[in-house]
């Protein structure tokens, strides 16, 4: 009788589905250690670029089966520096999907994760709004990479968004010219269990960073805790 009553629990564990508030801090506290893996490597994304980032969008395991079925690329979360011009630490988390595009993956990997730096407040307001695709309606560009590499380049300059990729251990700047990056609301419905726009949860201060989302902020803050930008 324990052995079919244990089986039956069992099985019904298997079945039932993970809360959506569940999966959305799942995916928070993903971001968390691909930020946390990236960041303590100073051969990666530069200082003096993160230190001039409003925001930064990670999307973590982005699998190559999404790309073959559906087309449904990734998901993940932005997170912004708080206050008047992005002066102030990073907030709450909003959540994000990456779609379109004609990139691709190496041969034979399985994921990739994807780090999108945003160096401005308009970058930062149109996704939170709207639809954005990269290269049409938001300039965007491959990061540099490397400890001696610089924001002052010409590409950097120019570029809205600055993004990398990450995959089998290899960190690199990518492309992602023609992708759609926006708002994933129906995410933040379930994770902040109320109808909140993405700009009020990012740039307004309007709710509280949710607990599963101190490995990613405290990273962040400990890495760039001050912006440096000319904003």
């Amino acid at each position: 009788m324990k052995r079919t009553l244990s089986a039956l629990i069992l099985i019904l564990a298997i079945a039932l589905p993970v809360p959506a508030s569940d999966k959305e801090c799942d995916r928070i506290t993903n971001a968390g250690k691909v930020a946390q893996e990236i960041m303590d490597i100073p051969d990666d994304i530069p200082q003096s670029v993160i230190d001039k980032a409003d925001c930064v969008v990670i999307l973590p395991s982005v699998v190559k089966a999404a790309f073959i079925f559906g087309g449904s690329y990734g998901r993940g979360v932005m997170t912004c520096r708080s206050g008047e011009n992005f002066r102030g630490p990073w907030g709450a988390p909003t959540m994000m999907a990456l779609e379109g595009g004609s990139f691709g993956f190496q041969a034979g990997v399985q994921a990739t994760d994807f780090v999108l730096l945003l160096m401005n407040d308009r970058a930062a307001s149109s996704i939170l709004t709207s639809k954005v695709k990269l290269g049409g309606d938001a300039s965007a560009a491959a990061g540099p990479v490397g400890r001696s590499a610089s924001a002052e380049t010409d590409v950097t300059i120019r570029a809205e968004i600055l993004s990398y990729s990450r995959a089998r251990g290899l960190f690199a700047g990518i492309s992602l010219t023609g992708s759609t990056l926006r708002a994933d609301n129906g995410a933040n419905r379930s994770l902040y269990k109320k109808d909140i726009s993405a700009q009020d949860i990012a740039l307004n201060g309007k709710i509280a960073a949710p607990a599963c989302s101190k490995v990613l902020i405290a990273t962040l803050t400990q890495h760039s805790p001050k912006n440096l930008s000319g904003n």
